[in-house]
């Protein structure tokens, strides 16, 4: 339901982040994360861990995970002036990529990474740039996976983690295909022996793909607002998983997103009451009042203030109840955001 036009407003998903309860690093080990049930058939609220997940869904339940893999995408380069540029990959063509630059770039001008790789801007939009690599795509892909740097939210700017550590914790442990500069949160308190527990008591693992681009961090812009569209992001689904999941849902079976991101997805690739396999793209904005077509529950973190992912939240539990359970979880001592701990909408 929603309440007024104040549920679709950014600035009413405001609330008090005190000082420590962002967390820097993981729980260790990742599965004991705390997690907040949310009944809401009963309003009942409990609190466990990710470890004893399966002890709290429903039973038969479909858990889809993103398979998404975090690329390494920050790179350090040189202006021929000596000035140090800042670039964050974003995605590719056939001979060029676009970037994020953290400098005012000119077109034609070239940057340095080292003595076998330079880079030439041939267009810019705002901060945004297109750059052509020295070498051929391929092996400019392969030294990004190999010399660049995990890119982290800015609220873990000072995270202590080691790049080794980033590589390592900054990713679940299904990742498989390469193409996010943001990890799906939601997943990486899973650890193997938690999906072999869920696995054994009867429940479903099903994998589905969106690369998460840069606007997951960017603050909610008027147009959006207006036009009820986010950014744009890609995502697939293979002919075999969504074969599994129409099954499912036809057996009454309930499917959990395990992450905003998958949750977009399902609901992005669902035409009739059935999920269309393939590759796609969305900017799918899911807020109060929207009418979920194949999603039944969702496992997701505490997200930053003011964020279309809270608002997401919101549309399965309503504003007040979510901002409510916020600051149960804060008094409680949950952590927030990417490495903190989560929730389990039921």
């Amino acid at each position: 339901m929603v309440d007024g036009m104040s549920d679709l407003n950014p600035d009413q998903y405001n609330f008090h982040v005190p000082s420590g309860a962002v967390a820097l690093r993981p729980a260790s080990p990742r599965d004991q994360a705390k997690l907040c049930v949310i009944h809401r058939d009963t309003n009942r609220v409990e609190d466990t861990t990710f470890r004893q997940l399966g002890s709290s869904l429903p039973p038969c339940s479909v858990l889809v995970f993103n398979d998404t893999k975090v690329i390494p995408a920050r790179l350090r380069a040189y202006k021929t002036t000596g000035g140090r540029v800042e670039v964050l990959y974003l995605s590719h063509d056939r001979h060029v990529f676009r970037a994020l630059a953290d400098r005012r770039l000119k077109l034609d001008e070239k940057l340095r990474i080292n003595r076998q790789l330079e880079l030439t801007v041939i267009a810019r939009q705002g901060s945004v740039v297109t750059l052509r690599p020295s070498i051929a795509m391929r092996q400019f892909l392969k030294r990004l996976e190999r010399s660049g740097r995990t890119p982290l939210p800015p609220y873990l700017r000072t995270s202590p983690l080691t790049e080794p550590e980033r590589r390592r914790l900054y990713q679940t442990v299904f990742a498989k295909k390469s193409g996010s500069v943001a990890a799906p949160t939601a997943s990486l308190h899973f650890t193997p022996r938690v999906l072999r527990a869920l696995r054994s008591r009867g429940f479903s693992i099903q994998y589905v793909t969106l690369h998460v681009g840069l606007g997951t961090f960017a603050p909610l812009t008027e147009e959006q607002l207006r036009t009820n569209r986010l950014h744009q992001e890609t995502f697939h689904i293979s002919v075999a998983a969504a074969a599994r999941l129409n099954a499912a849902k036809r057996a009454k079976r309930p499917i959990i997103a395990v992450g905003t991101t998958v949750a977009r997805t399902l609901e992005s690739a669902t035409r009739r009451g059935r999920i269309i396999a393939g590759a796609g793209e969305t900017s799918l904005f899911i807020r109060p009042g929207y009418r979920w077509k194949f999603v039944d529950g969702l496992i997701t973190n505490f997200h930053v203030p003011r964020s279309s992912l809270m608002m997401l939240v919101a549309a399965f539990v309503g504003r007040r109840r979510l901002l409510d359970l916020y600051r149960r979880a804060i008094i409680h001592g949950y952590k927030l955001y990417s490495f903190g701990d989560g929730m389990l909408i039921v």
